[in-house]
């Protein structure tokens, strides 16, 4: 009798982790916004766990301090990222774009245009990259460069899904593989931070090793997008998009001019925010590059007047706006993470997960990889995925004997699967927004499917060969 109540109650503490994931699963899947199913499946895990709702409150409470410095980085992230837009120096370089793909495009040549398509989709590669840390503005970007970018598109008959395909690349492989901008963040502050919180000792992980094999296979499903999945002319119509546009209000911004001095002031800013993150990585300085870079960079752009004083508070609020909602939902990831672990749940998890797959490593990391293909195709977020599957995962990856590389390759693989191709992503958002000014370009058909087909397909097998020979 009293083995089987051990196991009726370890089996009801494993339940307790397996419930909360699928009841927030479920509830991010059927559109309720994910903070509250993050809210909600913590609050159902504890109770299942028996921890009651006063010690499951408290517990959350507690584990929603781990998200803050994050939260704040991005805050003061999308505020930089609103001052640089008010410079006008994303519109001007747009405009460069437009006119010299224009003079491109007149040649009718087979050649010349061939070339002026690779070379567009080289620039929006180059945007994409560089948005996730020398100008990390992150989605931002894409409505002021891409829209005004559509008619040459369309004149090319460049699919729009190969340009959703590198956009994704560039916003998701950056800061999987690169540590800076949002690398930063996802590499260190979130994902070795939240392995070691796990247990796991990351003092000599070399995180671009480590992540060198699972960037390898996203960069070789946006290189089947567009040489072979996407590379067929497709034909749009050419449309006006302020026809389809709402009338200005009084309260709709006007468009950021560039000049001269702002354009200087916004490089120094920018290069001064690269510069103090290049500078702490190589120091290997615990102080956090990207809030210190953001809050340098702001400092300039305010002190040099690029934007003026009294139009900061309104600039700041905006860009603050614009990534408030990410840093909430990492905020509230921290909080579930914590219930978990509090619940003591995870330890009968990994013992009975180890018990069902005995040593077969390629077994239990397809599992995992699979499964977090699924949390983060709910949630819609990497970055929010994170602190919950780490808790779990790396105790089970220590059990079976994963070396601690390949633990954090299988646990950052794990997270960053389902970012691309998920509807509730920015990274697919982002692509639909720019792209679909027109009305020619289906938020799912166009930039879900493809994106989930390219990426999610070769980094669930690149995950599990880095989780096999590392």
């Amino acid at each position: 009798m009293h083995s089987r109540s051990v196991i009726w109650h370890n089996l009801m503490l494993v339940n307790a982790v397996i419930i909360a994931v699928v009841v927030m699963l479920v509830l991010a899947v059927c559109r309720l916004h994910v903070v509250i199913a993050l809210f909600i499946g913590a609050l159902v895990g504890g109770l299942v766990a028996g921890m009651g709702l006063e010690s499951t409150m408290v517990a959350f409470q507690d584990g929603l301090g781990g998200g803050a410095r994050v939260a704040l980085s991005y805050a003061l992230l999308g505020a930089f990222a609103m001052a640089v837009a008010n410079s006008g120096l994303p519109k001007l370089l747009s405009d460069a774009i437009v006119k010299r793909l224009d003079r491109s495009s007149e040649d009718k040549s087979h050649r010349i245009e061939v070339a002026t398509r690779y070379t567009l989709i080289a620039g929006v590669l180059l945007m994409s990259v560089f948005s996730q840390n020398l100008i990390p503005v992150h989605i931002a970007f894409i409505p002021l460069l891409i829209p005004p970018l559509l008619g040459v598109l369309n004149r090319l008959r460049l699919d729009r899904r190969a340009i959703a395909c590198v956009l994704t690349f560039g916003l998701v492989t950056t800061y999987m593989y690169v540590p800076l901008g949002f690398g930063q963040i996802f590499l260190h502050d979130i994902l070795l931070s939240n392995i070691e919180l796990a247990g796991l000792d990351t003092a000599n992980i070399n995180i671009m090793s480590v992540m060198a094999i699972p960037a390898t296979g996203m960069l070789v499903g946006m290189l089947v997008a567009v040489f072979i999945t996407y590379r067929k002319p497709r034909t749009y119509r050419q449309l006006n998009i302020t026809d389809t546009a709402t009338e200005p209000t009084d309260n709709t911004p006007t468009e950021p001019q560039p000049s001269t001095y702002k354009i200087i002031c916004s490089l120094a800013a920018i290069l001064a925010c690269f510069g103090v993150q290049v500078i702490l990585n190589i120091l290997d300085s615990e102080a956090n590059g990207l809030l210190v870079g953001a809050l340098l960079g702001l400092a300039i752009i305010l002190a040099s007047g690029a934007v003026k004083w009294n139009e900061a508070d309104n600039v700041f609020n905006q860009g603050m706006r614009m990534m408030a909602m990410i840093g909430f939902t990492m905020i509230t990831a921290q909080g579930f993470a914590a219930v978990m672990a509090e619940s003591g749940a995870i330890e009968p998890l990994v013992a009975g997960t180890q018990e069902l797959v005995g040593d077969q490593k390629a077994l239990a990391a397809l599992a995992m990889l699979v499964v977090g293909l699924v949390v983060t195709m709910g949630i819609g977020s990497s970055f929010s995925t994170l602190p919950i599957i780490s808790s779990i995962y790396v105790p089970l990856c220590l059990a079976l004997g994963f070396s601690p590389a390949a633990t954090v390759a299988i646990v950052g693989t794990s997270g960053a699967l389902g970012d691309a191709g998920s509807p509730a992503s920015d990274s697919t958002l982002g692509p639909t927004a720019g792209l679909g000014a027109d009305g020619q370009h289906d938020h799912i058909k166009d930039s879900v499917i493809p994106t989930f087909l390219h990426f999610n397909i070769p980094l669930l097998v690149a995950g599990w060969i880095a989780a096999m020979v590392l």
